[in-house]
């Protein structure tokens, strides 16, 4: 009994060792992720206030994205009117923005009030070489557009993983397309068809059935299988009867601003043809 007791132990203590080793382990990916998260997090500010910085001036009708990294734009914005007593017009492009120049306490309006904006900042899910972007992924693909097409400056901000040379490089998760509710399984069966790859619908998180737009649409996810060229496939998918809009924004940035990893901000302007 002595020698099975002697065992016992000698299993125990190898087994509370190689426990303690995986906890070790787990909390050493935790403390990397936690880094990597705080990197990412600086990127996306030092971005944001750049292009704050260098492309709002007073008097002006600004239009304001949506997503993570705008909320950086909108602090170094709201920082700015307070400081420089700027007189500042604000344009959201979604439910999210809306909220964020109220909280800020910055002007709001719409296009109906102001059709044309001097400058629109935005995030992307990834921008290629060409400042073609992917957009979409927070599902305001439709009113980012519109917003972004009435601007005359239309600029773009990110971390450094939204930076590819392809899209599809860094975003894995497809190109976004709002539809019409009705017409989302035609709609993903004509693009599969003469694109190939599948275009899924989105799925709510945290509510039961499909995510629904500020615009109360559908969204699919198109996973596509190779390069394309942008413009003639976004042209394409759009005369597609029941396609609201895609997430793909051709042509259409002026430049991007890049925060990296080692504190730097890289610019972006697109190629001199």
């Amino acid at each position: 009994m002595r020698l099975q007791g002697c065992v016992f132990s000698y299993f125990g203590k190898l087994a509370a060792g190689f426990l303690s080793s995986a906890s070790s382990r787990r909390k050493h990916v935790c403390l990397l992720s936690q880094s990597a998260n705080i990197m990412a997090e600086e990127a996306k500010k030092l971005a944001a206030y750049a292009a704050v910085d260098n492309h709002v001036q007073n008097n002006q009708v600004v239009g304001v994205g949506s997503g993570s990294t705008i909320v950086y734009a909108v602090d170094r914005l709201a920082e700015r009117v307070r400081q420089e007593k700027l007189n500042i017009v604000c344009v959201p492009t979604s439910f999210q923005a809306r909220q964020l120049i109220l909280q800020h306490g910055l002007t709001l309006s719409d296009l109906d009030r102001h059709p044309e904006l001097d400058v629109a900042i935005d995030g992307a899910d990834e921008v290629d070489a060409e400042l073609t972007l992917i957009k979409g992924g927070g599902g305001c693909l439709t009113q980012e557009k519109i917003v972004a097409g009435c601007a005359k400056h239309f600029v773009v901000i990110a971390d450094y993983r939204k930076d590819s040379k392809a899209l599809g490089q860094q975003w894995k998760k497809g190109v976004p397309i709002e539809v019409i509710p009705m017409a989302y399984v035609p709609v993903s069966r004509a693009i599969a068809k003469r694109f190939g790859g599948e275009a899924n619908l989105r799925m709510a998180v945290s509510k039961a059935g499909p995510v629904v737009t500020d615009n109360s649409n559908f969204i699919l996810d198109w996973k596509f299988e190779r390069a394309e060229n942008w413009k003639e496939v976004n042209t394409a998918i759009k005369m597609i009867p029941g396609v609201v809009e895609t997430g793909l924004f051709v042509g259409m940035a002026e430049r991007a601003y890049f925060g990296m990893e080692d504190g730097t901000v890289q610019v972006r302007d697109p190629a001199v043809n």
